[in-house]
């Protein structure tokens, strides 16, 4: 692990956002300058999320407002994943997904068949929910435990969403907690970091090696453990939930490549500097 900048540039770069880019509604120092320097390098950049509570429309519209146009093609997020994996491994399914709207419509969009009738769950969607309820928890309940028909899935599976301020919400992990404790079932997959799966929706469209790209984010156990398990190398930003002495706590085959406190650092100096960047102007 380096604590400093690299030295070479990578085939491609992967970013989470929120943490990584910007937190909350601000960009974080040296964000913008750093999208747009290695796009004029000629280095593909793509955006993911764990967060199924919007969709890659909604990230575009809210990095254009920050002033970081970019296509809807290089934006993927857990709705995207979650509704990928069905059409290719369950089609004819009947889900019951206990989340939010994006990604209902989704499912619609795609063709899924959703249901709230226990007797017809194939399988539940344990995601990123505010409009958790006992009701909801009934019928996976019913599905998975009483007619015993039903395998529950998860979009992703953070614990908590880190808020601005030190604050944060509960996440999927904790929806799918309940769902567990009270069935005696395991979720049996995950369509979010830190599984292959977000690195396929990030790279499908692009000819490059993943060991030849770069992750970047500021989670130690879906950003960094998705590029730890798919061969990535990694950088941990200290702008969001992880810091230095957890990666330092960490045995050496799980820490990251690099840790940086300035995002806009993942250019090498050399480069920077024949720029002319400086950390007190971006």
């Amino acid at each position: 692990m380096q604590y400093t900048s690299p030295t070479k540039l990578y085939d491609a770069y992967v970013f989470d956002m929120d943490g990584t880019i910007y937190l909350g509604d601000h960009l974080l120092p040296g964000a913008k300058r750093l999208i747009e320097g290695l796009r004029t390098l000629g280095k593909p950049v793509r955006f993911l999320s764990n967060n199924p509570t919007k969709d890659p429309h909604q990230y575009l519209a809210k990095l254009e407002k920050l002033d970081i146009p970019t296509p809807v093609e290089e934006i993927a997020n857990t709705v995207v994943t979650t509704t990928r994996w069905l059409k290719a491994n369950h089609p004819d399914a009947t889900v019951f997904p206990i989340s939010e709207q994006p990604l209902k419509d989704a499912l619609a969009a795609a063709g899924i068949k959703m249901s709230d009738n226990p007797e017809e769950i194939d399988i539940v969607i344990a995601s990123y929910d505010r409009t958790f309820e006992y009701r909801k928890l009934q019928i996976a309940f019913d599905a998975i435990w009483y007619h015993k028909r039903a395998i529950l899935i998860t979009t992703n599976p953070d614990r908590y969403c880190p808020f601005p301020g030190g604050r944060g919400e509960p996440d999927a992990a904790s929806i799918v907690a309940a769902i567990e404790a009270c069935t005696g079932t395991k979720c049996v997959a995950n369509m979010g970091k830190p599984e292959a799966v977000m690195l396929t929706a990030a790279l499908g469209d692009l000819d490059v090696d993943p060991t030849n790209c770069m992750m970047v984010g500021d989670r130690l156990m879906t950003d960094i453990g998705m590029a730890i398990n798919t061969g990535m190398a990694s950088t941990l930003l200290l702008t969001g939930d992880s810091t230095l002495e957890e990666a330092q706590a960490l045995p050496e085959a799980e820490q990251p490549t690099y840790v940086l406190e300035r995002i806009d650092h993942l250019i090498p100096e050399e480069i920077r500097n024949e720029w002319g960047w400086s950390d007190s102007d971006s």
